[in-house]
């Protein structure tokens, strides 16, 4: 994925939230090499970058198009165990399917607790029809399961995909996902 640009659903969601104020933090969890993570510290965010894989952390370090570093922290951490501090915005682009089923729900509150009110949830979901869905160490979700999963959120963007396709490695691979924009409600 190293040198694609960030992701439409990240887009779309800045262009909901606006111009962050002075110190606003978005959190990019399984930052990977960084393309949402650049994206934001080009548009004025403040970023923490969580990933658990320190190589990845490095690749983000080293991008060349890289700006705003006096606003980046990065943390080499697991979904189980990194501290998520108060944010304007959580950015989880396909990192969240990745947290262990028995794991899932704690990372979900702890996600969903760290987000302000009127702030941002970015990310995606695998449903159950996804051909990794099977795995262990994969949380998958049913439709119907998204209503009380988001119960604390107001949905502004939910798009259900479903296509045969190749993963990042190029292997066939059945999609099945959930493309999330969700508003954080007040009290």
């Amino acid at each position: 994925m190293a040198g694609s640009p960030p992701r439409p659903l990240l887009r779309r969601a800045l262009e909901m939230i606006g111009e962050p104020a002075p110190g606003d933090l978005a959190i990019d969890l399984g930052c990977g090499e960084g393309r949402d993570s650049a994206e934001l510290l080009g548009r004025g965010w403040r970023v923490l970058a969580i990933d658990a894989e320190a190589e990845a952390i490095d690749r983000l370090r080293r991008r060349a198009d890289l700006t705003g570093t006096d606003r980046l922290e990065t943390l080499a951490a697991r979904f189980e165990t990194a501290d998520l501090p108060p944010c304007r915005l959580l950015n989880a682009a396909y990192a969240l399917p990745f947290c262990p089923p028995g794991a899932f729900g704690a990372v979900w509150d702890r996600c969903a607790g760290a987000i302000e009110p009127g702030g941002l949830f970015v990310g995606q979901l695998f449903g159950e029809r996804d051909g990794w869905a099977a795995q262990p160490d994969v949380t998958a979700h049913r439709r119907g399961a998204l209503d009380a999963l988001l119960s604390q959120f107001i949905i502004e963007h939910l798009q259900e995909e479903e296509r045969d396709g190749a993963d990042a490695l190029g292997y066939a691979k059945h999609w099945h996902i959930f493309h999330l924009i969700a508003r954080k409600r007040d009290g």
